[in-house]
C-alpha cells in the first residue's frame, strides 16, 4: 500500500499457490466495484474455506484490501460504526496448521490516511499465539509503498513474514505496477495480481 506521484491511493494485492487447489484461482471484478476469488476449473475445486474470498471491497468510502474473509468482517464492522481495529480484534491466523497463514488486511479511509495490519502465529508452532502489527499512516509518500506478505522465505513448516513493512517502490501508473510487480513473482507459484489505482482497477491471472 502506498501512493503514486501525486498522492492516488494505490493499493497491490497477489496472490500464489502451491497446490492444484490453490493455483485454480482467478480474480474477478464484480459490479459494485469488489473483487472476488473465483476457482477457475469448478471441477478442480476441493476445498474453498481458505481460498475463495473477496479480497476488496468499498465501504463507506474506504477501501479494503485482505488475503482473506477479514475483508467482509472490515466492511461489516464499518456499516456498523466500527472500526478498522475493532473488526481485526475478532480474527486470528488462518487455520492451517502447521504453516498457520498471517491475515493481511489495509484500509485506506475517504480522507487518504491508511493502516495495515498483519495477524499472525508466534514461532512455538506447536503452542501458537496470536500476535500483531498494526502500522497507521496519516499521509503516505509520493512513489513509495509498505510490503507484508504471508510467508518470510521458503520452508517446511512456512516461516511467517517478520518485522516492519518493507519500503517497495510505487510505479508512475496502474500499468507500470501491474508489470512491475508481476515480473517480480516467481512464474512457478503467481496465480493472480490486482491494482487498486485510486479505485480503477487492473487484474491479471495467470488462467485465463
Amino acid at each position: 500500500m502506498g501512493c503514486g506521484a501525486g498522492g492516488e491511493r494505490v493499493q497491490i494485492y497477489w496472490i500464489m499457490g502451491r497446490s492444484e487447489n490453490s493455483k485454480n484461482r482467478i480474480f474477478v471484478q464484480n459490479k459494485d466495484g469488489s473483487v472476488s476469488t473465483k476457482a477457475f476449473d469448478e471441477k478442480k475445486l476441493t476445498d474453498p474455506s481458505l481460498i475463495i474470498y473477496n479480497p476488496f471491497r468499498i465501504t463507506k468510502g474506504a477501501y479494503i484490501i485482505s488475503n482473506g474473509n477479514q475483508t467482509d468482517t472490515i466492511a461489516e464492522f464499518l456499516k456498523e460504526g466500527k472500526t478498522f481495529e475493532d473488526a481485526l480484534k475478532t480474527r486470528t491466523y488462518e487455520p492451517d496448521s502447521p504453516s498457520y497463514t498471517p491475515r493481511i488486511s489495509g484500509i485506506f479511509y475517504p480522507k487518504g490516511s491508511y493502516a495495515l495490519s498483519i495477524i499472525k502465529a508466534g514461532s512455538d508452532k506447536q503452542n501458537p499465539k496470536r500476535e500483531s502489527i498494526l502500522i497507521e499512516k496519516e499521509t503516505g509518500t509520493p512513489n513509495m509503498g509498505e510490503m507484508i506478505t504471508t510467508y518470510e522465505c521458503d520452508g517446511d513448516p512456512l516461516q511467517s513474514f517478520i518485522g516492519l513493512p518493507r519500503l517497495m517502490p510505487i510505479k508512475n501508473t496502474a500499468q507500470e505496477n501491474l508489470d512491475f510487480y508481476w515480473d517480480m513473482l516467481n512464474p512457478k507459484f503467481r496465480v493472480s495480481i490486482l491494482i487498486n489505482w485510486q479505485n480503477s482497477i487492473l487484474i491479471r491471472n495467470v488462467n485465463v
